[in-house]
């Protein structure tokens, strides 16, 4: 049966618990690629600080879940995610409890070749305090669910919501690039992050790294690269998945610097593939 417009419009919830520990914190980081140089002094901050650890502006991404589409009508064997923004309030803390409110924002058909498009925000706040944290805005494309009767686009450019993926990238070559490698267990390794707090078993190996991990690699490519491991300077990253990247796969991050705005792209080059595009950071000014 097709996706019920009105019925996702009306999902929503408020004060969803979200508890995290530092072990979460320090499995994200070796989950997108740090630890792999015991030298490497600038990478210790995120991985072993007896003050407490440093967290990757990314992290965001897998403390937020995806229950609120849970059921909602869509063929998930069909379903991927397209784009992402994570802005921050504040940094992270290495650990404890936030409180999530999360909508459906905007729903669009695309047609019966196009899929729809969903996208969900989730605000995150200190349950502490009540203090902002971060907010996440995820567009997933629902391949097999166009065609359903709702407002026809593409969800860019749309007034109210949609994608946040409508940076373009400068024309010129890249200021700088960034060499990642990945790991032949990185799937796996980055796959303890998005099971964290579930009861059920880890999910056998994917064949293909997730595109949250991409999107952990790109923020840590700009963090060092450009930030100097300072993750108090990004206010904000937004990605475009592309393509597919394997574990074990060497990817290179392009960067393009505007005072504060950085622009992103992941490249596998030995495919000559692009698996990241339209990446915007925006910096502390």
């Amino acid at each position: 049966m097709p996706i019920d417009y009105e019925h996702l419009r009306s999902l929503r919830t408020r004060g969803e618990r979200v508890q995290y520990s530092d072990r979460d914190t320090l499995l994200y980081a070796l989950g997108v690629g740090l630890g792999r140089d015991p030298a490497a002094r600038h990478e210790l901050p995120y991985l072993a600080d007896p003050a407490g650890l440093k967290t990757l502006p990314s992290f965001a991404s897998v403390l937020v879940g995806n229950q609120l589409l849970d059921d909602c009508g869509w063929n998930a064997a069909q379903v991927v995610l397209r784009d992402e923004t994570v802005s921050l309030d504040r940094p992270i803390d290495d650990a404890g409890a936030l409180l999530m409110d999360s909508d459906v924002v905007s729903v669009f058909d695309a047609g019966s070749s196009g899929g729809a498009l969903l996208t969900v925000e989730a605000r995150a706040r200190r349950e502490r305090d009540g203090q902002p944290v971060f907010t996440v805005r995820r567009t997933w494309l629902a391949r097999g669910d166009g065609g359903f009767g709702g407002p026809r686009g593409t969800g860019q450019g749309t007034a109210g919501g949609g994608s946040a993926a409508t940076h373009a990238l400068p024309a010129r070559r890249p200021d700088m690039t960034h060499t990642c490698p990945t790991r032949p267990d990185q799937a796996l390794l980055f796959g303890l992050s998005l099971e964290r707090g579930s009861s059920r078993r880890p999910a056998p190996p994917s064949p293909v790294l997730d595109g949250l991990c991409l999107q952990g690699i790109a923020c840590l490519a700009i963090l060092g690269e450009i930030c100097d491991y300072d993750h108090t300077l990004i206010r904000s990253l937004s990605i475009g998945l592309a393509g597919t990247a394997s574990p074990g796969e060497t990817l290179v991050a392009e960067l393009w610097q505007d005072a504060n705005v950085v622009s992103c792209r992941l490249r596998a080059p030995a495919r000559d593939a692009v698996v990241l595009d339209q990446g915007r950071c925006v910096l502390v000014a």
